[in-house]
């Protein structure tokens, strides 16, 4: 509760009244289907979480043992330094589901580094008994090791706090322990400092767990969570339904999630959003002690006044929690509020179920135009970093795509799908990183290819971004082109300037693909939505890398198969790019020449993928013939838009942002 004002945050609530008889009925249906859709863990699974908690404790007192006796301690000494572990995210919420992970801080003594977890912790994980797919990253900007401990995934960050011993009972809590500490640490302990305030923030916890549980499951059916990629992550999502029970503080879970659509779509940012009041500084420190960690500010920052859907962390130093959000993500999560509280707003008179609105996102049925970036290497260890590189990058090629005339929206989807391939020659390999595989390599299973000589493996991690180009204004006369060469080309620039990349291992390829020759795997159990197809010519033509078009004359039209391979008029396959390949570690890998197939097809649904930039070299993009598919959601334009949603009982929004 906020001091001296009697309630929880940073306004009076809007209403103080409890939930009403039909809000009541509608929060038990809400809690049966939260549990018909398995979003509780069992018991047996909360136990092996305590199990490996505690073993993983355990070990983080070895850790502290073992680099303090390297240090020159005595034994006595290096056992008294202690060690500790702390859980934070929605484990420490307690709206974890089965198979999430934990997020887990380990809490260190002065004299262990950064150097001495990536050099000594993580070899202990490595080694140790059921632990596999373990993963550091050092260079990110919270430095993270991933493992999976005994089924369980488990992200550990690490914080050296400045003093000699870690005791049992420390906190995180006291503003003072940040005394000392740098920027990196700092961002370290802010998960589980902002956890912990967010719990003490909210005035009904168990309301607030079961109201996060629907709209975490709601954003994750309709894949709009995922920080990395410019939507929001569990922190941000946590913070939003925090806010809306401070504003309500004796109403349900139902009526929270009834109320929070309405909200988000009323609300004006960039004003921001806060639980408490923002800490400047920790006033309790002497001046010669004082903390100057860079606090949000967007009178101050300019970069902060850019902030789209400001969203900030409670914990001093505070923090923008949705600096990724783009133009482009904010719109798709508008779109979603809004048929959010078209749904609810049904449920609550019983016309609707909590079903309908858990259903799964139609990423893959929106959008006619998709670009597809390949990440590919010839070792999981490899491609584990290369991939999280290339993904923690996409959002600078959204936000280049905005800026691309006459396309409205680029849209990413919030993960990348892996596959493992295994290859009988250059050709295949070159093949299979260019996301070309063909189903004699897709049926090929590691049982039957051990003992084949010459076989490599190709691992490939595929992202996708959806384009929404703009309709055509009326007068507009001739064909129009998307030309996507800057951004795509900028894009590939950035993530080849990687410490790690090596061009004979790591492959990167973008191509932009049409909606009907996506992959089956896209696609829920490979099962491909039937589409009615309409006969229309298009054509597609390739930007040259000085801005000339390179469209071939005298081109034959060509058939594409159900991948959207361009077939020959005989029906065989097509001749691809020409191809140069390069060596790989452990494996052969292939790079693209800069030569590129340009076909013209029969219909939107034949019309085939093109290859935009290449593992060996920036190569011409793609400049796409424009035409905007039927969207089905809130935003199209040829669907009336519903009046703005009202809140219940003449409440009013106002007492919540001024304004």
């Amino acid at each position: 509760m906020a001091p001296n004002t009697g309630y929880f945050g940073v306004t009076p609530p809007i209403a103080t009244t409890g939930p009403s008889k039909m809000e009541e009925t509608a929060t038990d249906d809400l809690m049966k289907e939260l549990r018909k859709q398995g979003n509780f863990e069992s018991e047996d699974e909360s136990k092996l979480r305590q199990d490996v908690l505690a073993i993983v404790h355990e070990l983080v007192q070895e850790f502290v043992r073992k680099v303090s006796l390297k240090a020159g301690m005595s034994e006595q000494a290096a056992k008294m330094a202690g060690g500790k572990i702390f859980t934070f995210g929605s484990y420490r919420l307690g709206v974890h589901g089965p198979g999430s992970d934990i997020d887990t801080l380990c809490v260190v003594p002065r004299h262990v580094t950064y150097s001495d977890f990536f050099e000594t912790f993580e070899p202990m994980l490595k080694e140790m008994e059921g632990a596999t797919e373990v993963a550091g990253v050092p260079e990110a900007y919270v430095p993270i090791i991933t493992a999976n401990i005994r089924g369980i995934p488990i992200d550990f960050l690490c914080a050296s706090l400045n003093r000699p011993d870690i005791p049992d009972d420390l906190g995180l809590e006291d503003n003072k322990i940040l005394a000392g500490l740098d920027e990196r640490t700092v961002r370290s302990l802010g998960g589980s400092r902002v956890t912990n305030d967010i719990l003490r923030l909210v005035p009904n916890q168990s309301v607030f767990r079961d109201s996060l549980r629907c709209i975490k499951l709601w954003a994750q059916r309709r894949a709009i969570y995922s920080n990395v990629n410019g939507f929001l992550g569990g922190v941000a999502w946590a913070m939003l339904v925090a806010r809306i029970c401070q504003l309500y503080p004796n109403l349900n879970a139902a009526a929270i999630v009834h109320r929070f659509f309405i909200i988000m779509l009323q609300w004006k940012w960039p004003q921001p959003i806060l639980l408490q009041p923002i800490e400047e500084e920790v006033k309790e420190l002497d001046s010669s002690k004082r903390m100057n960690f860079r606090v949000w500010n967007p009178r101050i920052y300019p970069t902060d006044r850019n902030h789209l859907m400001p969203i900030i962390t409670p914990s001093y130093p505070s923090m923008c929690s949705t600096h990724n959000v783009t133009r482009s993500t904010m719109s798709v999560m508008n779109d979603e509020f809004m048929r959010g509280s078209m749904i609810v707003e049904q449920i609550m008179f019983r016309r609707s179920e909590w079903s309908e609105l858990f259903a799964k996102h139609d990423f893959f049925q929106k959008y006619r135009y998709y670009l597809q970036i390949i990440a590919s290497s010839g070792k999981a260890e490899d491609q584990l970093k290369w991939s999280g590189t290339v993904e923690s990058r996409l959002r600078q090629l959204v936000m280049k795509l905005e800026f691309v005339d006459q396309l409205e929206v680029a849209h990413p989807f919030i993960k990348g799908f892996e596959q493992k391939h295994y290859c009988l020659d250059d050709a295949e390999v070159r093949a299979v990183a260019q996301g070309d595989v063909s189903p004699i390599i897709e049926k090929r299973k590691e049982e039957d290819m051990k003992n084949t000589p010459g076989m490599s493996e190709v691992f490939t991690t595929t992202f996708y971004i959806g384009m929404k180009v703009a309709d055509k204004k009326a007068g507009t006369l001739g064909p129009r082109k998307l030309d996507i060469s800057y951004p795509t080309t900028e894009f590939t620039k950035q993530v080849k300037q990687w410490d790690q990349y090596r061009e004979e291992t790591h492959g990167i390829v973008v191509r932009h693909i049409r909606g009907p020759a996506l992959p089956d795997y896209v696609f829920e159990g490979g099962t491909r939505p039937v589409v009615v197809k309409s006969l229309k010519r298009s054509k597609s033509s390739i930007k040259g890398a000085k801005g000339k078009d390179n469209d071939l004359p005298n081109k034959r039209t060509r058939l594409s198969d159900s991948n959207g391979v361009p077939l020959q008029a005989n029906g065989t396959p097509a001749p691809a790019a020409a191809l140069t390949p390069v060596s790989m570690n452990g494996g052969q890998h292939a790079s693209v020449s800069p030569s590129v197939v340009t076909s013209t097809a029969i219909s939107v649904s034949t019309a085939a993928p093109v290859t935009n930039t290449v593992a060996a070299g920036l190569q011409s993009l793609a400049t796409i013939p424009t035409s905007n598919p039927t969207i089905s959601s809130a935003s199209d334009p040829k669907i009336p838009t519903p009046p703005p949603a009202k809140l219940p009982n003449g409440e009013n929004i106002s007492v919540a942002t001024g304004v």
